[in-house]
Parts: structure tokens; C-alpha cells; sequence
């Protein structure tokens, strides 16, 4: 897909990653819809790059809705939608199911209102583009959040099965699953910042596999051998993420990762 001249509407846009897709897109001379639940400073940056902006709370099905009704409306027609907008929050078991609830409404619901009102009009014009930002979460898991794993998780499985389901259609589907990115996500994630790369890589990233009509999307080189890992040998892949995590938490909480006397282990990505 070459981004020329295309009507995009991207969620999430007041910063990160939407923000920064979002200005690439209009450098790229696409017409951009930026949206954020944020309005004051959704509609400041949207002015500053070029897009024109509409307030939505993609945690509710009527905001999204509504922000497609209005595209429709005014642009006629929507070729690509970025469905990006998504939170982290929650820990264990213990996360209360008001945050469940929220965290599924924003991360996975989200994602499905959108289809379930974007599709009817991609289909009758026999085309479209849905990207959706899950997280390489979902194709491996979050050390720290329950909820963002499980949801994430849940948003990797809804975009295949888009695919799957209307690949035939004219309908194509991507999927972006970033590993630690500099954003606002990862100030409170010390191990991700570690290895995190810029939002202008994760954009070069993007914009390559849109134009190759690509499905998956990642910024990491060790992403996929990751995953390959998990699918080869599960309960290593358990073991190594047990450590990780323990080396994670440390970090949080600014202790040694690991006490005078532990087995040495090899440091390994998951």
C-alpha cells in the first residue's frame, strides 16, 4: 500500500507511537485523522503536523462509531485505519475487574468496534486496511502486567483471524508488535528500556511492511527468534522468562537481581 493521497485514521495519536505515525503519514502525503481521547493535546499536535483531529475514547463502541461516521462523512471514505490506541496497567490476579475490564475494553474491544463498523464499508468498495497495534506481548508475554499480556494476546489473535477471514476480500490486515519503544508506555519498564528503539525505527518498520501488504509487524531482530524459541521448547522458553522477570523486578525496585551463592545463568532474550 503506498500511503499517497490515502485516507488514514490513526487512535492513540496524541503521542508515541500514534503521534509519530500519524506525521509520517502526512510527510508521506496521506490525508491523516488523527484521534485521541485526549482532545486539548490531541488537537494541538494534529494541528502541528498537518491532520485534522477527532476526539474518541476507543474504550467505548460509540466514540469509535462516531469517529468513523464523521471520516465517512467529511473524507468520503477510510483506506486505512491504525487502530493504536492502548493502555498498561494492572499486575496479577489481584488487579481488580474494573481494570480488567478497562484494559480489555481499550486493547481488544477497541480493535473489534472498529471492524465491526469500518468492515461493511471496506467491503462494498472491495478494499481497505486495518493495521492493529498489539505488542510483541502478544506474540511472546509482559513481565509485569497480566492484563496488558492477556490482552495483548487477545489483539495478535483478533488481527489474525481478520485475515484470515476476509484476506479474500480485498480486506488486508496488519498487525504491529513492537518490543520497547521510546515512549510514555515504557517510563515505568527499566528492562525494556534497555533495548528500545526509537519511534522513527518502529515507522521505517511500519511503512515497509504496508507497502510489501505484510501482516506482521516488529522492531526487534530478536522478536521472532524469540517466539521461534517459545514454539521449540516451551518449558525452557518458561525457565528463561522466570529469570528475566525476577531481573525485571529487581530493576523496579533497585535490588540485586540475584543473591551471592545463585547458580550462575546464561543471560539469554527470551
Amino acid at each position: 500500500m503506498e500511503l499517497k493521497n490515502k485516507i488514514i485514521v490513526i487512535t492513540g495519536s496524541a503521542s508515541g507511537i500514534g503521534l509519530a505515525l500519524a506525521t509520517r503519514f502526512v510527510q508521506e502525503g496521506a490525508t491523516v485523522i488523527a484521534s485521541d481521547r485526549n482532545a486539548e493535546i490531541g488537537a494541538q499536535k494534529a494541528q502541528e503536523i498537518g491532520a485534522r483531529f477527532v476526539a474518541a475514547d476507543v474504550g467505548q463502541e460509540a466514540d469509535i462509531k462516531a469517529l468513523i461516521d464523521d471520516v465517512l462523512g467529511k473524507e468520503g471514505q477510510i483506506d486505512l485505519f491504525c487502530s493504536n490506541a492502548g493502555i498498561a496497567v494492572g499486575e496479577g490476579p489481584e488487579t481488580p475487574d474494573k481494570v480488567w475490564d478497562l484494559i480489555h475494553r481499550v486493547n481488544v474491544m477497541s480493535h473489534v468496534w472498529a471492524a465491526r463498523h469500518l468492515l461493511p464499508h471496506m467491503l462494498e468498495r472491495g478494499e481497505g486496511y486495518l493495521l492493529n497495534t498489539a505488542s510483541a506481548a502478544g506474540l511472546l508475554t509482559e513481565l509485569h502486567s497480566a492484563p496488558y499480556a492477556v490482552t495483548k494476546h487477545a489483539a495478535l489473535a483478533f488481527a489474525e483471524w481478520l485475515a484470515i477471514t476476509y484476506g479474500d476480500r480485498g480486506i488486508k490486515v496488519a498487525c504491529l508488535c513492537p518490543e520497547g519503544v521510546w515512549t510514555p508506555m515504557i517510563q515505568n519498564a527499566p528492562i525494556l528500556q534497555q533495548t528500545a528503539v526509537t519511534t522513527d525505527v518502529l515507522v521505517e518498520a511500519t511503512l515497509k511492511v504496508l507497502q510489501a501488504d505484510g501482516f506482521l509487524i516488529t522492531t526487534h531482530e530478536t522478536t521472532l527468534k524469540s517466539f521461534q524459541n517459545k514454539a521449540g521448547n516451551y518449558g525452557e522458553w518458561l525457565s528463561k522468562m522466570r529469570h528475566l522477570r525476577k531481573k525485571a523486578m529487581a530493576l523496579l525496585s533497585g535490588e540485586p537481581a540475584f543473591k551471592e551463592g545463585d547458580a550462575p545463568r546464561t543471560e539469554g532474550h527470551p
